[in-house]
């Protein structure tokens, strides 16, 4: 039994509310369960200077955890004097993430600047991160639409991040952190609605587990992530 009671293939409650930020040209408040996550997309009239008269555009990502996002309260990594290297991996796994479903040349020379912060953690906050950062995105891109800044929604389709792990012997779908911090396997998968694979992020963390195990967890997560995307789609209005 899971500790939420939750049946093996049930993800958490997850809530999406778009426009949550009325500066961003795109944001959006996501929810799973517990766990919940500010996005913020920035759209900004220029590329890094490595990128200028390339003629495509450039997505990134930022990310970070609230001091009191947790059962106690941690220093702002800017206090302790820089970010931290599992903050670092993190925000580039979310940029490669919303790159990878991003038409770069359609997008134009224009940056879009994700922002990701956590202000109260519960497991997933990578995958919540990634998830509501595509919404963010879209929804920062159609405000360009309709702005007259951009002629198409430069996304070349949709995706959405859920995490899986073995939890007692059985393949379990988006763990909370009693599940995760307990887990025998850890992993995040991030897939398009077409079911491609973006990345997959998978770790044993006590002995090595089977691949019958791994395509368990990978079954779970096209199943939570075609859920995700529908939420998407309510929230986006598509």
């Amino acid at each position: 039994m899971r500790p939420s009671g939750r049946t093996p293939d049930q993800m958490r409650d997850v809530i999406i509310e778009p426009n949550f930020n009325k500066h961003a040209e795109g944001s959006c408040l996501i929810k799973f369960g517990d766990t919940h996550v500010i996005c913020t997309a920035s759209v900004e009239d220029r590329v890094p200077p490595w990128l200028r008269d390339k003629g495509h555009g450039w997505v990134t990502a930022e990310y970070g955890m609230l001091p009191r996002s947790t059962g106690s309260r941690t220093n702002r990594e800017a206090a302790r004097g820089g970010q931290g290297g599992r903050t670092h991996e993190i925000q580039r796994l979310i940029g490669r993430s919303l790159r990878a479903i991003t038409d770069l040349e359609a997008l134009g020379e224009m940056q879009v600047r994700v922002d990701c912060d956590v202000i109260q953690a519960d497991g997933g906050t990578r995958t919540a991160s990634i998830t509501g950062g595509y919404v963010a995105l879209h929804l920062a891109c159609q405000n360009m639409i309709d702005l007259g800044l951009m002629n198409k929604i430069p996304l070349i389709g949709q995706m959405a991040a859920v995490s899986c792990g073995i939890y007692e012997g059985t393949a379990v779908l988006d763990l909370d952190y009693p599940e995760d911090s307990a887990a025998a396997a850890d992993s995040n998968f991030v897939l398009t609605d077409k079911a491609d694979i973006i990345e997959v992020q998978s770790t044993a963390e006590d002995k090595p587990y089977s691949e019958a195990h791994f395509i368990e967890m990978l079954t779970l997560a096209k199943k939570g992530v075609a859920e995700l995307i529908e939420t998407q789609k309510t929230a986006l209005g598509i």
